[in-house]
């Protein structure tokens, strides 16, 4: 095993995971990507086991303090002990976020289980490297009927990886049905978003379900209907709002599911175009679910990202009755609690209106935070009374 030595190691012992190019004593050119490496302070102190990839920007990903063989001794038991952290808090073992990269100590991968289906995702060419190992693992762990790789991330570029997606074991001649909450969901691992669902929201969507049991609301940047379908089971009627029709089709399909349709109508139209009209007619709603994608990719973006999100927020604010409630996230890592929260406050004082904060909450917990890993935490979901 190759030993890289480093020049700066505060981050490395407080317990993050990424070792950047700058950080490194020498050039990373000399090692071959993807290679298992031991890494040392510059006093020869050993720190960890990782990958490396001389053309990442994060040089070096730690997969262990300790001195070990990478092998599928190694994963196998990282994966097991994934699982078992999870049979601590999940009862229903029907779809569930298997792996969540750092947050379960393989940086770099993303397994999401549903029903029958696991839905991969190889982030990094280390990973990468072990694939058909990770995938052995998987398959005799876990047995699924069908395994899909989704490969198309754009963060796999920076990796220098290709992008692709295909089903390597059975077929989905159906889609995998799940259950969250009483709630039916079909999920289209090959077309959908992401993996194919949003299994972060899945603890916030039960959470707000206990708050709001009737009323007229809309379901904002709904995709394939989650949020609202658990209002309208509680007798709600919602409008679900989207500018893909491919989402809003399966929408419609989850909606007849549950046998809800008569509850729910879906929209196929520009979120904040559609919130400007709602403004001129004076529409008003009971509750609003606004649940848009990561507005902001990088650093350099934020200060653009906060006027959308301030944006939607204040124009939302807008139309919600007295006492009426929003449920508001945001999945962008680079915007901390804090600053979606003062975002908020700034929504509220361009709509005129007092607001109550009735609860902060974060990812669902089958996507752990490693606090030594900010990066880990990136879901802000508040649900607000106005």
């Amino acid at each position: 095993m190759d030993k890289v030595f480093l020049k700066r190691t505060s981050r490395i012992l407080a317990g993050h995971l990424w070792i950047f190019s700058n950080e490194l004593m020498s050039s990373t050119k000399n090692y071959e990507p993807a290679s298992i490496v031991e890494v040392y302070d510059n006093k020869g102190k050993f720190l960890g086991t990782g990958y490396i990839n001389p053309n990442s920007l994060i040089s070096i990903r730690l997969l262990s303090k300790e001195r070990e063989v990478i092998n599928s001794d190694f994963l196998r038991k990282r994966i097991t002990d994934a699982i078992d952290y999870r049979k601590t808090f999940l009862s229903d073992f029907n779809s569930f976020r298997v792996i969540y990269s750092e947050g379960d100590f393989l940086p770099g991968l993303i397994v999401d289980k549903y029903a029958d289906c696991l839905v991969i995702q190889f982030l990094t060419l280390g990973i990468e490297k072990m694939g058909d190992t990770i995938l052995n693992v998987l398959d005799e762990i876990l047995s699924p009927s069908v395994i899909v790789l989704r490969n198309d991330t754009q963060s796999r570029t920076l990796e220098g990886l290709s992008l692709e997606k295909r089903i390597i074991k059975g077929t989905l001649d159906s889609l995998p049905l799940i259950t969250e909450g009483g709630i039916k969901l079909e999920v289209d691992p090959i077309h959908g978003q992401k993996t194919g669902f949003f299994l972060d929201q899945r603890e916030n969507r039960i959470a707000l379900n206990m708050i709001i049991g009737s009323g007229k609301g809309l379901d904002l940047f709904c995709y394939s209907g989650a949020w609202g379908l658990h209002m309208a089971k509680r007798e709600a009627y919602v409008t679900g709002v989207d500018e893909s029709e491919t989402a809003l089709s399966l929408a419609r399909k989850n909606a007849a599911l549950n046998n809800i349709s008569s509850r729910c109508e879906f929209i196929k139209a520009d979120v904040f175009d559609f919130l400007k009209k709602e403004i001129e007619t004076d529409n008003k709603y009971d509750f609003i679910i606004l649940d848009p994608p990561a507005f902001v990719k990088s650093k350099a973006k934020i200060k653009e990202a906060l006027r959308g999100y301030r944006e939607v927020n204040s124009m939302a604010m807008k139309i919600i009755k007295q006492n009426g409630i929003l449920a508001t996230s945001s999945c962008s890592y680079h915007i901390d609690r804090e600053t979606f929260l003062d975002m908020l406050r700034d929504a509220a004082r361009d709509s005129n209106r007092s607001v109550r904060l009735l609860e902060y909450r974060s990812q669902s917990k089958d996507h752990p935070i490693l606090l030594s890993v900010p990066e880990t935490e990136y879901l802000k979901c508040a649900f607000l009374r106005l």
